[in-house]
């Protein structure tokens, strides 16, 4: 512990933070290392500083002068070997930034040295990744509200861990792997990060069971839900050895089990596209107990996805690699699998079990965590709406309203209001609901706004109100007005 402590005075002491590394590289050698080229990064870090050090030593894995740097402690804390006077990485260390509306250094996360493609080399079974664009949008989509005891399943090199700990100081976490290798690694992630020793615990086991008859404030989890044919467990970081899209299914079912009154659990997953089963009917069927929004940001024909994989373990070009390739189509083809869809899902234990399934391909507001439990409100208070209960509703902030027709026509032939911000949903309306968006801020029961609207359009107001019954349920789920 003390020779991390060391290790993390020198790593933020020298600027080693997503921030002092993006604007060391630059937007060219920055956007080539996005796409595994480190030709410009190794040009941009010739300096000799030591943050130009630790970046190529821990982020672009070249070797480094010893001498520039404090190399016992990175040798000491089992993050680089000496040799020949020269320093070369063991293991992986890489800043974080927090994903908050605020931003800035969360901490560090330590993962195996990365494989990359053409390098010769295919991960090992226990092989433990770092942080990504799947970790990322996990961390984005995590609730912002202050929770106290918090479950990480399947922590892999402690992302998840990293980001709450420093979202919530003090909390409790648990953090669960079924590889003990990455149990180690998140260990030494949180420690550079500045957890106190002791705030994490970690435990070995699948899915819930480390933790039975225990509930959590927050369940988070980017678990292994690769679909792999029967068997396929060869990275434990993204093969869970059940069939097909099972660990997703049993994590979900199992969660509200497992939270509090109020609790979350948010997690990404993959689900199969079954020639026959709409794939909204077949993931909604995972849930019981809880509210839920799960959302398909992606989805894959079975070659796509398969190709995906295999470049993800660097298994193409080698001669394993058309066999492999082969025996994922079969895999597919037998069970009748049309596609893979990817994205998140969020449980809320304590409400009426109201479930949302849908697509949401476009670009949102991030970080999403920031308004979820208000999405999860609003498909709620949606499920309970009658104009009959003499509700208040207030048009959401940020609205815009545009009107679709030929040049100098007196009425639109369509009008449509759009989010400006959070889903950025858009939806074609009537003149009712029109009319409600410009005038309803809260502070009128909903009767008399639409008495008003039947005065000026000289609709029948019972007419009026039974279209806002049929309507407004879905304009509220979807965000347009919120129920005050």
């Amino acid at each position: 512990m003390a020779d991390l402590l060391r290790v993390r005075e020198l790593l933020t002491g020298a600027g080693y933070t997503v921030a002092g590394v993006r604007e060391l590289l630059g937007p060219v050698a920055g956007g080539a290392l996005a796409r595994d080229e480190i030709v410009p990064a190794l040009r941009a870090t010739g300096g000799g500083s030591p943050l130009e050090t630790l970046t190529r030593l821990f982020w672009l894995q070249v070797p480094v002068d010893a001498a520039s740097i404090r190399a016992d402690d990175l040798v000491a804390a089992g993050l680089a070997e000496a040799s020949g006077g020269e320093l070369r990485a063991r293991l992986r260390v890489e800043p974080v930034e927090a994903v908050t509306d605020g931003g800035g250094h969360a901490g560090y996360v330590v993962s195996d040295l990365k494989v990359r493609p053409g390098a010769g080399g295919v991960p090992a079974a226990d092989h433990v990744v770092g942080a990504g664009g799947a970790s990322g949008s996990l961390a984005r989509l995590v609730v912002h509200r202050a929770v106290d005891n918090v479950l990480d399943v399947g922590t892999g090199c402690g992302v998840q861990a990293v980001h709450v700990a420093g979202r919530n100081p003090g909390a409790r976490i648990t953090a669960t792997d079924v590889n003990p290798r990455a149990l180690d690694l998140a260990g030494m992630s949180v420690a550079l990060s500045g957890a106190p020793e002791g705030e994490v615990e970690f435990l070995e086991g699948s899915l819930l069971e480390p933790v039975r008859g225990r509930r959590f404030d927050l369940i988070v989890s980017n678990p292994p839900f690769v679909v792999a044919p029967p068997g396929d467990r060869r990275f434990t970081y993204r093969e869970s050895g059940m069939p097909g899209d099972d660990f997703c299914r049993r994590l979900v079912a199992d969660a509200p089990k497992y939270l509090t009154e109020g609790g979350y659990c948010q997690l990404l997953a993959n689900w199969l596209h079954v020639d026959g089963v709409p794939w909204e009917e077949r993931a909604g069927s995972w849930v019981d107990g809880c509210d839920a929004w799960i959302v398909q940001r992606d989805v894959q024909d079975p070659a796509e996805y398969a190709e995906l994989w295999l470049r993800d373990s660097c298994e193409a070009g080698t001669p394993e690699y058309r066999a492999r390739y082969e025996a994922w189509l079969d895999h597919f083809e037998r069970n009748g699998v049309t596609g893979i869809g990817f994205g998140w899902i969020t449980l809320r234990r304590g409400g009426p079990g109201v479930i949302r399934v849908e697509e949401v391909r476009h670009a949102v507001d991030q970080p999403v965590g920031a308004y979820v439990p208000d999405i999860l409100d609003g498909f709620v208070k949606a499920d309970e709406f009658s104009t009959a209960c003499g509700q208040t509703v207030s048009a959401a902030p940020g609205l815009v309203q545009e009107q679709i027709g030929p040049p100098g026509a007196e009425d639109p032939e369509r009008i449509v209001l759009r989010q400006t911000g959070r889903l950025r949903r858009a939806a074609g309306v009537g003149t009712v609901e029109a009319a409600l968006a410009g005038v309803c801020d809260g502070s009128l029961p909903l009767d008399p706004l639409l008495d008003a609207i039947a005065q000026l359009t000289g609709m029948d107001p019972e007419q009026v109100r039974a279209h806002a019954d049929a309507v407004l349920p879905a304009l509220i789920a979807d965000g347009f007005f919120t129920v005050v």
